[in-house]
């Protein structure tokens, strides 16, 4: 079955975690995805801000932003769009709610858990994907998945010493020769893109000057 199975809210600087959805499936291929999960954490600060590792019958997604990762783990036949813009949904409602002081300062971790209830019900949205698809409009997110595919991590990158070279040596998956057309298609994406960035920083700077 085609799903999102958990997600987590991490610091990009140090990997500590902020949030986390409860994880209900304890098996093998569950237990190692967590431990990619941590790797990952830690490596954060050296990856592109939108990146996928397959794990077999499973796939981690994330997505970074303000010094913020959010990563989700799905079976390996769940829906890229649909796992990335289930990302951007978390990312937007986490800078809406605490502003960037916090998260800069915290120390404790899973300080943010009651988030949990947003990504747990956000998770169940998006694993009825029939209700879904008429109450949000995916034609952005795929555009933007088309022109800027997320990294792919190969394992080998998780446990090389030289991560940060790795890391940014490999081309994107699908890079090559584009049309004109498709050239200024991904720009209009990156200037949605930086617009949004835009306007969720004045969210949070509105919230530090209250």
């Amino acid at each position: 079955m085609s799903m999102i199975l958990s997600a987590s809210v991490i610091r990009v600087r140090d990997g500590l975690p902020l949030s986390a959805s409860t994880d209900y499936e304890q098996g093998t291929g569950m237990q190692e995805c967590r431990k990619y999960f941590k790797i990952l954490s830690r490596k954060l600060a050296q990856l592109p801000d939108r990146c996928t590792l397959k794990t077999g019958h499973y796939n981690i997604n994330f997505i970074s932003s303000m010094g913020v990762s959010y990563m989700m783990l799905c079976t390996e036949n769940y829906p890229n769009v649909l796992a990335f813009s289930f990302l951007d949904e978390l990312q937007k409602e986490f800078i809406t709610t605490y502003n960037m002081m916090k998260t800069n300062t915290a120390v404790r971790p899973y300080c943010f858990i009651e988030f949990d209830n947003f990504i747990q019900r956000t998770k169940q949205r998006y694993n009825n994907p029939r209700s879904l698809s008429t109450k949000i409009n995916l034609s952005d997110m795929q555009m933007e998945i088309k022109l800027r595919p997320p990294y792919q991590i190969s394992m080998g990158e998780l446990g090389s010493a030289n991560g940060v070279t790795s890391a940014f040596s490999v081309d994107y998956k699908g890079a090559g020769k584009i049309s004109s057309g498709e050239f200024w298609i991904s720009i209009t994406s990156l200037k949605k893109y930086l617009l949004r960035t835009k306007e969720l920083l004045k969210m949070n700077y509105s919230k530090i000057l209250k």
